[in-house]
């Protein structure tokens, strides 16, 4: 089993740092959409990667050891990556790829120096932050409208721009459309629901899903596998 710690912050771009412990033969990671994407190190081979978001469910195999990483804030990840959303998109990318390979070798070697968990979170969440590149301020806002379950043209008139000025700025920050992004924001909030113990119809209806068949159908589709499976 997994050793997962997770630890909130109140930095602007992220949602959490967080560290796994995985032992040898551990089954391969389950990660399901949630609107989000991480930048992790692996200890032992020293590898750092992005985890950008995903529309569907991916099973990642990561070598035993430690995994330190820092989860973005939904429609945060530019500002730490430097790159939009959309280029990380469904991929697990060497972050070499995505920052100059100097920057890269560096931080690798400054984690690999540090004397706890705890402070090599620090260190990446600080090399991280140090990117400085912008993320779209009207972030918080489009998440409030699209989670709110308004529909495009409606999220669009609030925010004050055309839909297609609406697509290409929610394909920047979050990696896909704001479609996609409402399914994912919905399914995650009935997921966290679902794990308190809320039963599915009382979940389906809370979450914003027509009935609980709704529900059904669109957590197959999301995570490949039925409710209660996932649970």
């Amino acid at each position: 089993m997994a050793d997962y710690v997770e630890r909130r912050t109140a930095h602007e771009i992220f949602a959490c740092t967080w560290s796994c412990s995985l032992p040898a033969g551990a089954p391969p990671a389950y990660v399901v959409p949630d609107a989000c994407a991480d930048v992790m190190w692996q200890r032992e081979s020293g590898r750092l990667f992005v985890a950008g978001p995903d529309t569907r469910a991916d099973q990642t195999s990561v070598a035993p050891g430690l995994l330190v990483g820092v989860r973005f804030r939904p429609g945060r990840a530019p500002g730490g990556l430097g790159v939009p959303a959309s280029a990380v998109r469904d991929q697990r990318v060497d972050l070499d790829l995505v920052w100059p390979a100097e920057r890269v070798r560096r931080l690798a070697d400054e984690l690999a120096a540090t004397p706890t968990v705890l402070a090599a979170e620090q260190v990446l969440a600080r090399s991280v932050a140090s990117v400085g590149s912008e993320w779209d301020p009207a972030v918080p806002r489009l998440v409030e409208l699209v989670g709110r379950g308004e529909r495009v043209a409606a999220v669009a008139d609030g925010l004050g721009w055309t839909e297609r000025q609406l697509h290409r700025r929610s394909l920047a920050a979050f990696g896909y459309g704001p479609k996609v992004l409402q399914r994912v924001l919905r399914f995650d909030r009935a997921m966290r629901m679902a794990r308190r113990g809320e039963d599915l119809a009382s979940v389906a209806y809370a979450a914003g899903y027509a009935d609980q068949a709704h529900l059904a159908r669109e957590v197959k589709a999301l995570a490949g596998m039925p409710m209660t499976a996932l649970l």
